[in-house]
C-alpha cells in the first residue's frame, strides 16, 4: 500500500466567506468543526455565495474558543457566540435542498448588508437540525451543515501545480476552497480513489467535484479573472462541466493533523473519466 501525507487542513465556517487554515481539528459527524455551520441568505432565504457578491471573499473568518469574528476592509471587527441559542428558525434553501437554520443577530444583519450592500441574513445550523447528504452519493447516517452537498473537499498538491503548469501561473490552493490537501501523490491521483484513510479516519470519494466561478475571484482583492476556468474548459471538461477535487464522506469522527499519513484503500475508474 502506498502511504502520502495530510498537508493542509482548511475550515470555512461561513459559508463562501475566506477560510483559516489550521495544523490541527477536530471532526464531527457533520465534517469539520465549525465548517459551513453558518451561512448568508437573502430576502428569499436563498443561500448568497461569491458566484453572485464576489466582495464576500473580502470577509475575513476567525475562531476563538467561545466566539466567530468576522472582519473586512472599513469595518469595525464583529464577535459572535460560537452558539446562538434564542433565534428565529428560518426554512432556507442551498442549491436543491431545504433546511431550517436559527438566525444569529440583527447586528450581525446589519454588518453585512452594509458591507454587501445587499439586504441578508446571517443564520446558523444547530448541532440538532439535521441536513441529510444526497442518498445516491452517501450512506443513510451521513450529515452536513451548509456546504453544497458534501462535508470534505480533497484536493492533492500535485494536481493544483500540475493546473498551474498548464496555466503558466501560481495560483493559491485557497482558490479552490478544499477542506483536505493531499501531498506526495501524482497529479490527479485522487480522481481514482474511492476509499482512503487519513490518520484514523476512513473516507468515501463518491463524486468529483464540478466548479464555478469561485476559482477565478482573486481571495485578495475580489476580482474574477478568466483563469483557472479557461485551462480547466481545456483540460478538465466532461459533459459540459469542468471538474477539480473529489467531494468526500467520513466513516468517523476523531482529530486529523497535519502530516497524517494518507492511505489508499479502493480505487475505480476516473471520475470525470477524462
Amino acid at each position: 500500500m502506498t502511504h502520502f501525507t495530510l498537508s493542509g487542513i482548511y475550515i470555512y465556517p461561513v459559508k463562501s466567506l475566506a477560510g483559516i487554515s489550521a495544523n490541527s481539528w477536530p471532526v464531527t459527524e457533520k465534517g469539520f468543526q465549525h465548517d459551513r455551520k453558518w451561512m448568508i441568505i437573502d430576502k428569499d432565504r436563498q443561500f448568497l455565495s461569491q458566484r453572485k457578491l464576489p466582495s464576500m471573499a473580502l470577509i475575513k473568518t476567525a475562531l476563538t474558543d467561545h466566539n466567530l469574528i468576522l472582519s473586512a476592509p472599513g469595518m469595525e471587527s464583529l464577535s459572535l457566540p460560537l452558539a446562538p441559542v434564542d433565534g428565529q428558525i428560518i426554512n432556507s434553501t442551498i442549491w436543491d435542498d431545504q433546511c431550517d437554520a436559527r438566525s444569529v443577530s440583527a447586528e450581525a444583519d446589519q454588518w453585512l448588508s452594509g458591507f454587501l450592500h445587499q439586504d441578508c441574513r446571517l443564520v446558523y445550523q444547530p448541532d440538532e437540525i439535521i441536513r441529510p447528504v444526497n442518498p445516491v452519493y452517501a450512506q443513510p447516517a451521513d450529515k452536513v451543515a451548509f456546504s453544497d452537498g458534501f462535508p470534505f473537499l480533497i484536493i492533492s498538491e500535485n494536481s493544483l501545480a500540475a493546473l498551474n503548469h498548464d496555466m503558466q501561473l501560481n495560483l493559491p490552493m485557497i482558490r479552490f476552497r478544499p477542506n483536505l490537501v493531499i501531498s506526495g501523490c501524482p497529479a490527479y491521483a485522487e480522481d481514482s480513489w474511492r476509499e482512503i484513510s487519513i490518520g484514523a479516519i476512513d473516507f468515501r470519494l463518491p463524486k468529483p467535484c464540478s466548479r464555478c466561478s469561485v476559482p477565478a475571484i482573486d481571495p485578495e482583492t475580489a476580482q474574477t479573472g478568466k483563469e483557472p476556468l479557461t485551462t480547466l474548459n481545456r483540460t478538465r471538461k466532461w459533459q459540459n462541466k469542468v471538474y477539480f477535487g473529489q467531494n468526500a464522506l467520513h466513516n468517523q469522527c476523531g482529530q486529523l493533523t497535519i502530516g497524517d499519513a494518507v492511505r489508499i484503500k479502493a480505487t475505480g475508474v476516473k471520475q470525470p473519466p477524462i
